[in-house]
This record gives structure tokens, sequence and C-alpha cells, in this order.
């Protein structure tokens, strides 16, 4: 299996804490943690380009769009978000750890209530 199979992402996003999962903008699974959005798996460049998005820190940003098949997302760049599109050279190992990284930089970003309510006082 790979991470660009839906419901595989779906698995992977939702196994971690707190993460819920909707399906909004069409045919896009867009994982959220604390009603944020940290990754996003679907169409946006036409019909059969399957592409996972999700937030990076500025320093992986700069790293990921010079890797071939990783591009800015479209809308979300200047929030430091890439699309990686399916077929990229991203292991999917790194892939699991650049979108549990985005829960945790997303999460960091949530009030300490809601990270208390939860569960998340460790992020």
């Amino acid at each position: 299996m790979t991470l660009f199979d839906r419901p595989d992402f779906e698995r992977f996003v939702l196994g971690l804490p707190a993460a819920t999962l909707i399906h909004q903008w069409g045919d896009t699974a867009v994982a959220k943690v604390g009603g944020k959005m940290f990754a996003t798996h679907g169409h946006w460049d036409g019909p059969g380009i399957r592409q996972i998005g999700f937030k990076c820190s500025d320093m992986s940003f700069d790293l990921l769009t010079e890797v071939d098949g990783i591009f800015p997302a479209r809308y979300l760049a200047r929030a430091k978000w890439v699309s990686v599109h399916e077929g990229s050279e991203l292991p999917r190992d790194d892939l699991e750890a650049y979108i549990s990284q985005s829960h945790r930089l997303v999460a960091q970003k949530l009030t300490r209530a809601l990270r208390a309510e939860l569960g998340l006082q460790a992020v």
C-alpha cells in the first residue's frame, strides 16, 4: 500500500492523537486537529493526479520544494504547506514523519485549554 491510497492515508492520519477527518472541497480528505487542518489528500491539479498536502517548518519547506514531485501548495504556500504528488521521490517513511510533524506544528498553535481538552498537553 501507499499513503497515496486514500483509505491508507485516512487510517494513518486518524491514528495521530486527537485527529479528525472530513471530506470537503469536492473529493478532498482533510485531516484536522482541534479544528485546524494539518494534511490533505486529493486531486488538486486535475483528475488522476493524487497529491498529499501538509504544513512544514520553514527549513523543511525549503528542502522539500527542491525534491522532484514536491511543490509549494497552491493557496497555502505562504503558510509553508507543500504538495507531494504521487510518484515523488519522497519515501513513505519520510512522508509519514512529515505528516506527523505537521500534526505537531498545528497542535502546538492550539490554545492551552484546547490542547488539554484534546489530551495534547505534551505536544
